[in-house]
Formats: structure tokens, C-alpha cells, sequence
């Protein structure tokens, strides 16, 4: 970086217990991935970065991680609310006691490994109490990617905010503006038939207090109002100038702080992400901060060789997988019948519709309300007929106990809970059952290309 020559593939997310869920890991291997690609393909000198969302206050958002246990059961760890959660940014808030119980809490849930000892020991050197959670962050991601290359960057860094200070003036002296161009830009994809993704008041600044709490800045006439202080833009101005470190972005100027401060040219986003950059793009332009290429993340479920075989071989599409219920195990299971009995309820339902028809018809000829009586007995044929397959599917459930074990096993991997894998399940889990070395067979194997999801078999 302290070559001028040197350019930034940047992603970043939140600062999630223990990592998060996979899709942090999946955002910074894709971004370590294309700087790799820039400087083989480009010959530039090309850094991936990991930007930590420090300042973000959303504690609800980072105190849980998600792991499978020994039963492939979803079990959901948490921390508790140290002082100042909820109220102010993640990097203010220190880790008490209750990250040590959840530490315990993770070494009994996850199924033991050769791994698991040099990983738990990794994790209770990062995640100390009396640690701030984006620093535990910061050095868990480290000990897991910084030596293939990553930048972790703690965006609450009081250094850095001198050298966005006239970045953070700009959006005072024009206060609204920022929230102006943003709304424009949400109505042209609406009148494309897209959704806004953001749609800020008219009177926004983009631009947060930092004081005992993240307080939001809003015009009121030619005045801006703190909190609930009122305030001139010349008075605000001096103390953005004087003390930069007090104030932070919010969602529609953090990317242009991101991009002031790093060369980049290619932000690493997810699927929501990408949406709303979208709306950016003029907002880039009035700050004079040149707009960098815009990436969708890496997307992918890990499953282990057997649920990767059981997919094959009953030609099973993932996405089937995310249905919580049993419609398609039965629909498995009816696979797994001797040919006769599915053909023969078939045949059934078949010849009982045919006689009992031609029956309501001839009736009428005797008395013209037995034709109702006929077609209710008809019904009911038809109800027992359903309840004889219903009990059949039973007793081959029964019987193929096996398959259905797979199944379910095979759902729980890629939708635990009915939720996507990568959203459900922290990566931490994935390291303890392959070990570091996942890391590199990732960076080898997980392909970039946008917009696809991948199943992959580490």
C-alpha cells in the first residue's frame, strides 16, 4: 500500500462472533482471489482488504454465531450485552465474561477433530474478555487469512480520520444533498421496474456523532440538528475539521470513505449489498471519488462427500433441500417401491373413477338423488385409496430408514433451519472439521464467477 502504484480489492462485513457465518469467509477469499488474478493477469501490485464495519452499532447483528453439532442439530451461540451495546459502535464496546461461556459453549457443541484444540485455543486468544469485539474480529480474521495475503482494517481507526476530514466537511457544507442524489437514483430504478434499495429522508446527512452514543445529523432550515442539538454549519464544520475522529459515515457515504482512503478498484459485495451500490453511483461523481467496480461474492454451500453423492445419485437439485418439510424425501421414497405397487395404486384410482362414474350415471335412471350418494361414496373410496399410500409410504419409510437419514442429513447441511448454509452457519464450524487447510483448497477450487452457486466437496 505505501507503493503509489499499488491498487485495493476491497470487501468487508460486519463484526460477527467468532467470524460470523461463511459467507464472511466466502467475501474475503473472493476479494484475496482477485487480487491474486489482478496481479497475474494485470502485472500490478494488487492488495486484498478487509474492512471491518467497526463503527456499525447493530449488536444484535454480531453477538451470535451458528454451528452444527455432533447430531447435525443448528445450535445458535451468544454472547451477552456488554455496557454500551446496542448504543455504541461495535468498536466501543468490550467483550466481558459472558465470551469465555460461549467459548465453552462452542468446544461442546462442535463434533471433536484433530483440529479442535489448536482452533479453540486460536479463538480464545482473539476473543478475550475485556477485548474490544472489532479487534477480536480483526485478529481472528488474521489468524485465519492474514498470511494468504489479507489486509484486515478496523474502519473505527482514529488515524484514519484525519485523511477523510474534508470528505466529512463536504457532506456538511452540502448537507442533504448526499440524500438527494440517493433518492434520484432509487426513483430511475423504480421506473425500471427495480426496487430502491435505500430511500433516505430528504433532510439526511450522511453522517453520524460519535459521542456517548452514534447519534444522526439532519437538516433543519439552514441549521443541522445533532442528536436533538441544533447547531450552525459553520459551528459543525469547525468541529469536523478539529476533531474528525467524532464523526463516521453512514450506509450512503462509507464507501466513498472506504474508497478515499484505499486505491480500490473492485469492492467485493454480496447479492443486498450490490443492490443498493447501485444507487451510489452519482453520489461517487458530486465527491469527486472515482467509483470502483462492483463484484458479487463468492456463493456456495460445503457439504461432505456422502450428502455430495446422495445429491448424484438421486438427482436431487440443491435448492429442493430448502423446503422444511417431507415432500420430497416421499417423493424419494416412492422412487425406492417395487415398480408394481406405485403402477398398481395408479390402476386403482384409475378403474375406481371409471365404474363408480359410469354408476352415477346409471343410478339416475332409478332415482336422480343417488347420483350424489354415489359420487360422496366415490370421494370416500378415493380418501381410503390416498390413506392405503400414505400408510404404504409409511412402512417403506420404516423400512428404508437409511435413506431417510441421508436426507435429512443432507438438509440440515445445506439449509439448516430452512436457511441457507452460508447464512446460517459460521465458518468456524468448517474449520473444525477440515482443519486450515480449507482455506487453501477454497483459494484453489471456489470459483468467482457472479452470480452462480457452487457446491463444493472440500
Amino acid at each position: 500500500l505505501r507503493d503509489a502504484q499499488t491498487v485495493a480489492v476491497v470487501t468487508g462485513q460486519q463484526a460477527g462472533l467468532f467470524g460470523g457465518p461463511l459467507f464472511t469467509l466466502l467475501k474475503a477469499l473472493t476479494a484475496v482471489e482477485l487480487a491474486s488474478t489482478l496481479e497475474r493477469d494485470h502485472d500490478v501490485s494488487a492488495v486484498a482488504i478487509f474492512w471491518i464495519d467497526a463503527e456499525d452499532h447493530d449488536w444484535d447483528e454480531v453477538k451470535s454465531c451458528g454451528v452444527l453439532d455432533s447430531s447435525m442439530a443448528h445450535r445458535t451461540i451468544a454472547i451477552g450485552n456488554p455496557p454500551g451495546a446496542g448504543v455504541e459502535p461495535v468498536a466501543r464496546v468490550c467483550l466481558d465474561d459472558s465470551v469465555s461461556a460461549a467459548l465453552t459453549e462452542v468446544a461442546a457443541a462442535l463434533p471433536q477433530t484433530e483440529f479442535t484444540p489448536a482452533l479453540l485455543e486460536t479463538l480464545r486468544i482473539a476473543y478475550e474478555p475485556g477485548t474490544g469485539m472489532a479487534d477480536a474480529f480483526g485478529r481472528w480474521m488474521e489468524s485465519v487469512l492474514g498470511s494468504r495475503g489479507l489486509i484486515v482494517y478496523n474502519s473505527a481507526d482514529p488515524a484514519a480520520k484525519p485523511l477523510v476530514a474534508d470528505l466529512f466537511a463536504r457532506e456538511i457544507e452540502r448537507a442533504g444533498e448526499t440524500a438527494r442524489l440517493a433518492t434520484e437514483a432509487g426513483a430511475a430504478m423504480e421506473a425500471r421496474g427495480y426496487t430502491a434499495q435505500v430511500t433516505p429522508h430528504p433532510d439526511t446527512v450522511a453522517l453520524f456523532h460519535l459521542n456517548a452514543a452514534r447519534q444522526p445529523i439532519r437538516t433543519q432550515g439552514g441549521s443541522l440538528v445533532v442528536g436533538e442539538t441544533v447547531e450552525s454549519k459553520g459551528a459543525l464544520l469547525e468541529r469536523v475539521r478539529r476533531a474528525p475522529g467524532e464523526f463516521s459515515p453512514n450506509v450512503l457515504l462509507r464507501p466513498l470513505v472506504q474508497d478515499t482512503l484505499f486505491p480500490t478498484v473492485c469492492y467485493v459485495a454480496g447479492p443486498n449489498e450490490l443492490a443498493y451500490l447501485g444507487q451510489l453511483k452519482g453520489i461517487y461523481s458530486a465527491f469527486g471519488v472515482p467509483m470502483p467496480l462492483m463484484c458479487q461474492r463468492a456463493t456456495a454451500t460445503l457439504l461432505d462427500s456422502n450428502a455430495a453423492r446422495f445429491l448424484v445419485r438421486h438427482d436431487v437439485q440443491l435448492e429442493q433441500l430448502q423446503a422444511q418439510d417431507e415432500a420430497l424425501l416421499n417423493r424419494l421414497l416412492e422412487a425406492q417401491l417395487p415398480p408394481g405397487v406405485d403402477a398398481a395404486m395408479q390402476e386403482v384410482s384409475t378403474l375406481l373413477q371409471e365404474r363408480m362414474e359410469q354408476l352415477a350415471t346409471s343410478v339416475t335412471e332409478i332415482d336422480a338423488t343417488l347420483e350424489g350418494a354415489t359420487r360422496s361414496a366415490l370421494g370416500r373410496m378415493h380418501d381410503d385409496v390416498r390413506k392405503l399410500h400414505g400408510k404404504i409410504i409409511q412402512a417403506a419409510k420404516r423400512k428404508d430408514e437409511t435413506l431417510r437419514r441421508q436426507f435429512h442429513n443432507v438438509q440440515a447441511q445445506a439449509f439448516p433451519g430452512g436457511d441457507p448454509q452460508e447464512r446460517a452457519v459460521g465458518f468456524v464450524h468448517f474449520l473444525n472439521k477440515y482443519g486450515p487447510t480449507l482455506v487453501d483448497r477454497l483459494l484453489e477450487e471456489l470459483p468467482t464467477d457472479m452470480g452462480v452457486h457452487w457446491v463444493i466437496t472440500p
